[in-house]
This record gives C-alpha cells, structure tokens and sequence, in this order.
C-alpha cells in the first residue's frame, strides 16, 4: 500500500482491489449475520454514488446521513465519498424539531435515512427539493416512508467504475457536534485531516492499530459522532478491517460476544455498565481472591473478559466523557488497559491519550504526537493546538473566532499539565456554579467520587443559588433491585466519604434520587450520553432550596 498521503477512500480502493473477498461488514441478523465483502460493497456504494450523480447532485453537495449504526451507513458514507460528496451525518435520535434545525443549518442537497427507532412525521417539513433515499427496512425499527428504495437504485444504477478520489483539500464532513447547550455547530474538516491522522498512526504507533494482526472492530456508539468516526470507521478503512454492528440494546451482548473484536471504543457509562453487570454476580472481595490466586486467576480474568465480549481486545479505549479513575483500575485487573481519548469534533478526535501502562488513573494521557497541549494562565482553560484543526463552524465565522484564538483551540474545559506532560482535567469551565453564599462549586470531581457507589447510575452535583451542593442521582439496575433503606445507607456512607475531603462550603448537603431516568429522549443528556447540566437545573431547579432544607439526607423524588 501506497506511503503517500491521499484521501481514506483511496484506502478502501486498495483493499477493495487486493482483498476483494476479505469480509468488511457484518450485520447481526436474528440468530446469524449477514456479511459482506470489500467487493461487494464496493459494488453497492458504487451504484448508490452513480445514483446521487443521476438526481442531479454536483460534485462538492452535502449529504446528510440519519440513521443508526448499520452496514448501509458506511455503505452510504463511502457513496458520498466516491461521488466526491460533503457527509453531513445527524444523531439518529433527533427529534423533529432539531432535525429541521441541523437540515436547515447544513444546505444538504440529499438524505440517506435509514435505521431509526421512530419516523413519524419527522418528513413533513423537509424540502420537496431534497433528494431523498431510504435504506431496506431493518427488522424492529421504524418504517420509513419518504425517500427512494436503496436496493431499487442499486439495481438501476451501474457501478461508478474507475477510483476517483477527492483533493485533500475538498471538504470532507460537517460534523454537528451533539450540544450539550445552544444551537449545535456544524463542524468541517477537509479529507487531508483523517488522511493524515492515520498517516501519523502508521509512523508512530501512538494507539497501536497498525500491530493489531486481527483488525475486528464493533460499532454500536453513533458512527456521526467524532470518537466512532475516527476511532473505528476510518482506521478500518485504513487497515482493512471488518466492522460488526449491534443489532438492538436487547442483542448487543450476543452480538458483541459473537464478535470478540480486537480494538473497542465506549464512553464511560459503557464502561461502568460493563463492571456493574460483573460486580452483579460477585463481590469485588470474591473477584480480588479469585485474581490472587495464579492459575485461577487467568481463567477468571478470561471468563468474564469472553462474557463482556472483550476476550482478544488489544485496544480498549475510552472516551467523550472524563472517566473514573475507580474504573480504569479496576480494568486494569482483568489486562485491560483502558485508554483514555481526549478532545473535541473541532480537532478531529483525540487531543490526549493515556497511551501508557502506567499513565496516573486520574489523568487523560499525554499529547498526541502532533499536537500541542498548554493551560491558560488566567482561566485554566486547556488550549490546543493540532494540524487536525477544524476549518471552522459551517457559516459561523464569529463562533469559529471565539473559539480559535492565534491557532489555538479553547475547550472549555479547566484543567491541568504536571512536569510529565500528563493532562489533567478538572471540569468544564462552565460547569461551576456559584451557591447563595457566593462560592463557586466544581462538580466535576464530586461526581467521580459518588460514582464509585454500584448503586448510582449516573449522577449530577448542582445546586446553582443554594446555599450547599445537593446531588441529584439515578439508580443503577442494582440500585432499582435493593430495599430502599439499604441504598440509602449506601448512599450516606458514599456522601460521608466525599465531603470528609472538602472544604465546608463544598460539602454535599442531600442525595436526591430522581423517579425518571435521565435519557437522550426527555432532553437529559446528549447522545453520547454526558449530562445537560442546564436541562437538570431547567426541570428540579426549583426544588433544589426544599431538598436541601430536608432534614433527610437522601430523598427519594
């Protein structure tokens, strides 16, 4: 394979070309999978990117992309690309409203739309101009009655021969960022940017893709977000791997046990799911004299690794929220190192990586190879600085200046450097608040502390205009199952133990376990599942004084 810098599809021409019948798709089906090959879809995206051509789309035209992870999504992808396209792709979870939004807000000239739990009327306000293709009709999912059949264009359309490959300079994406406040961005890069980020991999083993001998990955984190994108879809095509998906929530341990892929990438509540689900069906008393004992602890760290589906995992690694130090070693125990990724859609992914065996649990790593990572003097915000830099906001010059100052990016986030390089990440800027007595509160690392308890979920520290903190919380499965004077006793250990090392103004007042669960569908969090701090505040905030006037120190909503 060619050195030379080019565009991600040209890779995919290469295996296409030299590995035509290696598998490049699996799709869980029932009990089985339908599979296909990099010849195959080679044949399929190569029809769908004739077909684009055939409604009247230019060279350089947006294409949005909503659907759930699937086959037909990269399918889709690579026909944008082939037809030298822009992707525009869109969290499959948007409700009507914010989907009119982001179409709006990109000028896409066509739509795939495919694998989606619900439609409805989600179509009735889209332009009649828009050029429209829906994907074949996946079992258990929503029907989708706008758009042209895939399969019927596929069959009408011959194969773009030859392979055309975009400049690195043309726009690659615009990737809407998930938007945890305000109106998402639309983010663009131009194909020199994953082109390069792989081409820098592939010098300097940074990850360690290139020493995987089995290139099996498994997609299940939206494929539109910058953390899939480029940590599975795009090293895959650079390697010639082969992606399996996730058929539903009720499949995804038999389809990713099915699999056993050799490189994963999961958010934090992946993560804590995974260890919660083990910790179910033994204590970590049990768990840590079973690891002690030599030849049974490497069939208990296989056992359980083959049970999470993580048996030949190489590569795990973590990411789009700060994670835990509790979990990362309590992985580490099972030969797992978890890698910590670091950054943001506006650097194209990673900006740190706890590479290293042994990188300090509470940090994100160190700086890539290629970029650059300092602390603002004043605000202690973390600037970076990469040559996988954004180009800026689609049609939003005044944000892209707010942002990228004298070629740094601000993150928002406050953080730290020590003299090994290691980054350290304290919270969002914007994530304190200040209490009735005037102190500012970060919650950020209140939040890891509490997290530690198996019977939290997920939990949020607010308390904006109170005199002290308060936690709001949701229950893990485990949590839901317990008598309620047990979780609270729990619970009260864990706060004891949290405001033992903070200062009085700091210090929790009260444990508020919310009825609902937070979810993407009532607006609590993102789809990457981090928090909507504001949206929390927006619907308890006016019962924040009377919880933490209770004389109970765990409520129960």
């Amino acid at each position: 394979m060619s050195t030379e810098l080019r565009p991600i599809v040209a890779n995919f021409y290469h295996w296409e070309a030299t590995t035509p019948d290696a598998t490049f798709l699996r799709q869980p089906k029932g009990d089985g999978w339908k599979t296909m090959s990099y010849k195959e879809a080679g044949q399929e995206a190569r029809s769908i990117a004739a077909a684009l051509a055939a409604m009247g789309l230019e060279k350089g035209d947006h294409v949005g992309l909503l659907s759930k992870n699937c086959y037909h999504w990269v399918l889709a992808d690579l026909a944008i690309m082939i037809g030298g396209f822009v992707s525009v792709p869109f969290y499959a979870s948007l409700p009507k409203k914010k989907l009119e939004e982001v179409v709006e807000l990109s000028d896409i000239k066509g739509l795939f739309i495919g694998k989606l739990d619900s439609w409805g009327d989600k179509g009735s306000e889209l332009s009649p101009s828009l050029k429209t293709i829906k994907f074949p009709q996946y079992a258990g999912n929503a029907e989708i009655t706008l758009g042209e059949s895939w399969d019927e264009l596929v069959k009408a359309h011959e194969a773009v021969k030859g392979n055309p490959v975009p400049s690195l300079d043309d726009l690659w994406t615009i990737k809407f960022t998930s938007g945890t406040t305000g109106t998402p961005k639309g983010v663009m890069h131009i194909h020199k940017t994953p082109a390069l980020i792989m081409s820098d991999e592939e010098k300097t083993n940074w990850i360690g893709i290139m020493k995987l001998k089995d290139r099996r990955f498994f997609s299940f984190l939206p494929l539109n977000h910058v953390g899939e994108r480029l940590g599975l879809e795009v090293p895959c095509l650079y390697v010639g791997g082969s992606i399996s998906f996730a058929e539903s929530l009720d499949t995804f341990a038999k389809n990713i046990q099915d699999t056993q892929p050799t490189m994963l990438f999961a958010v934090p509540r992946i993560w804590t799911k995974f260890y919660q689900g083990v910790m179910s069906k033994m204590t970590q008393k049990k768990l840590d004299t079973l690891l002690s004992i030599p030849i049974v602890s490497g069939m208990t760290k296989k056992k359980i690794r083959t049970a999470l589906g993580l048996r030949d995992a190489k590569i795990v690694a973590t990411g789009a929220a700060i994670t835990p130090e509790y979990l990362k070693s309590w992985y580490k125990k099972l030969g797992l190192h978890l890698i910590e990724a670091y950054g943001m859609t506006e650097v194209c992914g990673s900006m740190t990586n706890g590479v290293d065996e042994d990188a300090p649990a509470d940090s994100v790593g160190r700086s890539i190879p290629a970029g650059e990572v300092k602390i603002h003097e004043a605000s202690g915000e973390v600037l970076m600085k990469t040559p996988y830099m954004m180009t800026g906001y689609y049609k939003d010059p005044e944000k892209t200046k707010e942002v990228l100052i004298d070629g740094w990016m601000h993150s928002g986030d406050r953080g730290t450097i020590d003299e090994n390089g290691y980054v350290r990440v304290i919270g969002r800027v914007k994530d304190a608040f200040k209490t009735s007595k005037g102190s500012y509160i970060t919650p950020n690392p209140m939040e890891e502390v509490l997290a530690k308890n198996d019977y939290i979920e997920q939990c949020c520290v607010a308390g904006l205009g109170i005199p002290q903190p308060i936690c709001l919380v949701n229950l893990s499965e485990k949590g839901q199952k317990t008598d309620r004077s047990i979780v609270a006793n729990e619970l009260s250990k864990s706060l004891k133990e949290l405001n033992g090392t903070l200062s009085n103004y700091e210090r929790v007042s009260t444990v508020v376990i919310n009825k609902d669960t937070w979810s993407e569908s009532n607006d609590m969090l993102t789809p990457t599942l981090k928090v909507k701090r504001g949206k929390l505040d927006d619907h308890f905030g006016k019962q924040y004084l009377t919880w933490h006037e209770s004389p109970d120190q765990v409520i129960w909503e």
